[in-house]
């Protein structure tokens, strides 16, 4: 089995990947001793996934795979957005986050927001990228204690429950990430990559 490195030191985000690869072999950079922070500079999320994979790929030469995310806000002009980690200032703190846009939301109706994931992957001939997203609102307060980040203020179009919430089964049926990360799928069936 070929191994497929996430270019990331996100134990959730690792977490919610092998729960849908199941039948391939996704490392951790810390699992390949790697445990430095790249600096996402890119204004976007593509820039950003694209900036992690391929400084991965040239000290792994192999398959790569990385993500972004972001949390948009129809209220807030799309913002928190690519600074969605890092909204309340270094270094990334999701309860201070959510406070602070909370905050922003006082008095606001409008509460529409959206979740938006961009997977990029690299090999040694192509880079692609692959986008989810998921529709809902943001909760008056937080709610649950699964999940991550923003999670426990997001509930998604047509449930009753935050992602923080729900169980992991039914939020990686339905996430951003996981709307992308079954296009990823789909591409490496397409492709026999693996």
């Amino acid at each position: 089995m070929n191994k497929i490195i996430l270019a990331s030191n996100n134990p959730n985000k690792l977490i919610e990947f092998r729960a849908i690869f199941t039948n391939h072999n996704i490392m951790s950079l810390s699992e390949l001793g790697f445990n430095k922070d790249i600096p996402e500079t890119g204004s976007t999320l593509e820039e950003n996934a694209l900036i992690k994979v391929r400084e991965i790929f040239k000290l792994t030469n192999a398959i790569c795979i990385s993500d972004d995310t972001g949390l948009e806000v129809e209220a807030l002009n799309s913002a928190p957005g690519v600074f969605s980690a890092r909204y309340a200032g270094e270094p990334s703190n999701a309860k201070k986050n959510i406070k602070k846009l909370l905050n922003e939301l006082e008095n606001i109706g409008n509460r529409g927001a959206r979740f938006r994931t961009v997977i990029a992957y690299k090999d040694s001939n192509q880079e692609l990228l692959f986008e989810g997203i998921v529709e809902g609102s943001i909760s008056l307060e937080p709610k649950g204690i699964s999940g991550f980040g923003y999670d426990p203020i997001f509930t998604p179009n047509n449930h009753q429950l935050t992602f923080a919430e729900m169980p992991i089964d039914i939020k990686n049926s339905i996430s951003h990430r996981a709307n992308a990360i079954e296009k990823l799928r789909e591409y490496f069936l397409s492709k026999n990559i693996i």
